[in-house]
């Protein structure tokens, strides 16, 4: 039997109010619609409560459809739609370098409580687990979704996004990474197609320079790099040793350090190491265990602090690093620990 009749009999039942049907039916998509709301959102928590808004509106309006489109692109409509109306609701997330000048390395970044001069409070982009874009590419998906859920979820692409409007971003995505054409994404939106290929021609000149030199690799497939490897691995040794020479030769002349939830962050090479000498290097790098990992198609690893020697170490934070001929340019480090149950990672013994 095909996979386009056994999903077509499945939905039959699943419009007759058979919900086993309908969670098979559905299921199947649930990785790459969170994926595709993370693009929107910015946030893996957000994107997993848009999938559970999706599927309870499908389930909803499941005798609406009747296969005029696939159920996978009425699923992504309905997805589309429910980040737009969160959207409505909930400031952009990016990241600190975007929204204030870089802090002296002599202070200590504090996190955020009421930051006013942002339009209100700011909710910071997150990062998201490689494991969980593997089960997308590792699912029965055709081979072109597959290439899909491996593009453009670098920090870079999603730090660029998220300084669109919500719509533009919405048909930019639907566009130029999900790769719907201009009646297709005009129909979901409910725009005309001339409204559709104007807010993607706004959203591709707004991002045509940001930044330049990594455009070319937003739409190309991502695997791990050994290299990439390599240099991660050096980074915690030099965390491990606290060895700032070492660590000066990781990192690039502008290399950049952000902190979330902090909004301090640091530019340059010289800087970062007068902000590792001064605080984490001297006040207790050796109470910190790092487990590698990757988030967003990048290196990156998980933080655990030993408090007491006795005591089991307690989670800390991501951190992910972008790497650049063979050099580090920039540090996100997510001093966020509830981040490392999502990674699904185990502490180090």
């Amino acid at each position: 039997m095909s996979a386009a009749r056994s999903e077509g009999e499945l939905w039959s039942r699943a419009r007759r109010g058979d919900g086993d049907s309908f969670a098979v039916a559905t299921g199947r998509y649930r990785r790459e619609l969170e994926v595709h709301a993370y693009r929107m959102l910015g946030s893996a928590e957000d994107a997993e409560d848009i999938v559970q808004e999706t599927f309870l509106r499908a389930w909803r309006k499941r005798e609406t459809f009747r296969g005029q489109a696939t159920l996978r692109a009425w699923l992504y409509g309905i997805a589309t739609n429910a980040s737009l109306d969160l959207l409505e609701r909930r400031s952009r997330r990016l990241l600190p370098h975007l929204v204030s000048a870089p802090i002296d390395p002599e202070t200590l970044p504090e996190p955020s409580r009421d930051i006013s001069w942002v339009r209100g409070e700011m909710t910071w982009l997150e990062p998201y687990p490689d494991r969980l874009l593997d089960e997308v590419v590792s699912g029965e998906d055709p081979p072109d979704e597959a290439i899909v859920a491996r593009e453009t979820v670098e920090l870079a692409f999603l730090v660029a996004i998220q300084q669109l409007p919500p719509r533009q971003r919405a048909v930019l995505i639907l566009r130029d990474v999900i790769g719907w054409s201009a009646r297709e994404t005009a129909a979901m939106l409910e725009m005309s197609v001339v409204a559709s290929n104007s807010a993607l021609q706004r959203a591709r000149e707004m991002l045509r320079d940001y930044p330049p030199e990594r455009r070319d690799e937003w739409h190309r497939e991502h695997r791990p790099d050994p290299r990439e490897q390599e240099v991660l691995m050096r980074y915690m040794d030099a965390w491990k040793r606290t060895d700032l020479n070492a660590l000066a030769a990781l990192l690039k002349e502008d290399a950049q350090l952000t902190m979330p939830p902090t909004p301090g962050w640091f530019f340059g090479r010289d800087a970062i190491l007068r902000f590792y000498a001064r605080y984490p290097f001297r006040v207790g790098a050796s109470e910190h265990l790092h487990t590698p990992t990757r988030a967003n198609r990048q290196p990156a690893h998980a933080v655990w602090r030993r408090v007491q020697p006795d005591a089991p170490p307690k989670p800390f934070g991501i951190e992910v690093l972008r790497i650049e001929d063979g050099l580090i340019a920039e540090i996100h480090y997510f001093l966020q620990p509830e981040l490392i149950g999502r990674f699904a990672i185990a502490p180090p013994a």
